[in-house]
């Protein structure tokens, strides 16, 4: 039988990335393209976003539309009564208050479930019910950057800090199926980069400018740029120990995490990152489906 005619299911765990997770579109549209079933998705930070919209039951093609729509720069603004932090999430909190208002992950088509970190226990927390805004305010909140997500007696930040692409999370949602992994790190052996905070009405580009220049941006530029090592780190490290089947690395590299970008042109560069794991992808489906064959042929013999 041709590929394309066959249905090949698989589990899908999307990692953080800021600008660089409107990549995750273009990997869904080409799974999609390519016959492959995603039957449960995990995300973390920006790949929480996507994994809710797209277990929710939104095509890659409508997420792209609505992402691409998305005024960025009113997505920041603080809230009353909020942590401390450089940006808020007001806006970001009004945009998906209105598209999921207040929906729960009883309401997903697909298992899902996005990560976060509670600092007050300092673990890694799995969010898999409850309201979706919650869930997804808190795994994108960007520790300093974003304030912290209280639900309950926790105070939740992006699961990027422990699990920058959440396989293990993913495996246990459906343990019998192929784990792709969709990593936007730059890998470990390249020039470090540091956060560039975008500029609004709250922090002008004219501050920003002057602050560049002083010593103690200079020295808070040295610690992002180790941060972002320390980042990549992690992210590796976790891929190797969580081993999913085929690891996906969209070529995002030269996006910073909060850089205004082409949506449509980030889409593209996911896209472009399935067609070279195609192949190792179907081998990895075929042999996943044997072993399953042989192991239902075995309990049937007993």
């Amino acid at each position: 039988m041709e590929w394309s005619k066959k249905i090949m299911d698989i589990t899908l765990a999307l990692g953080g990335g800021g600008a660089k997770g409107n990549a995750h579109i273009g990997v869904l549209h080409r799974l999609e393209k390519e016959g492959f079933r995603i039957r449960a998705i995990a995300g973390t930070s920006i790949g929480g976003v996507v994994a809710v919209f797209y277990a929710m039951g939104y095509s890659p093609q409508k997420i792209e539309s609505l992402f691409a729509n998305l005024d960025q720069s009113r997505l920041y603004g603080h809230r009353a009564n909020e942590s401390p932090s450089l940006l808020g999430l007001a806006g970001a909190a009004d945009w998906l208050t209105q598209i999921f208002n207040k929906q729960t992950f009883d309401d997903l088509k697909i298992p899902c479930v996005v990560t976060a970190v509670d600092l007050n226990r300092g673990e890694e927390v799995t969010l898999s019910q409850g309201s979706l805004v919650d869930a997804l305010l808190a795994t994108i909140a960007i520790p300093g950057i974003f304030p912290p997500r209280r639900i309950g007696d926790s105070e939740l930040v992006d699961g990027g800090v422990l699990n920058p692409v959440p396989v293990s999370n993913a495996r246990k949602l459906a343990a019998n199926l192929p784990i792709v992994a969709v990593t936007l790190m730059e890998p470990l052996g390249t020039m470090a980069k540091p956060w560039m905070i975008p500029a609004s009405k709250y922090i002008p580009r004219q501050i920003m400018e002057r602050l560049a220049r002083i010593s103690y941006a200079q020295a808070f530029d040295i610690f992002l740029r180790s941060l972002d090592i320390v980042d990549r780190a992690v992210a590796e490290y976790r891929l190797a120990v969580d081993k999913p089947d085929i690891i996906i690395r969209p070529m995002t590299h030269e996006i910073n995490l909060f850089d205004k970008v082409d949506v449509h042109a980030v889409a593209r560069l996911g896209e472009e990152a399935v067609e070279v794991v195609l192949p190792q992808l179907r081998r990895a489906v075929s042999w996943r489906a044997m072993v399953k064959r042989r192991l239902v042929n075995v309990l049937k013999e007993k």
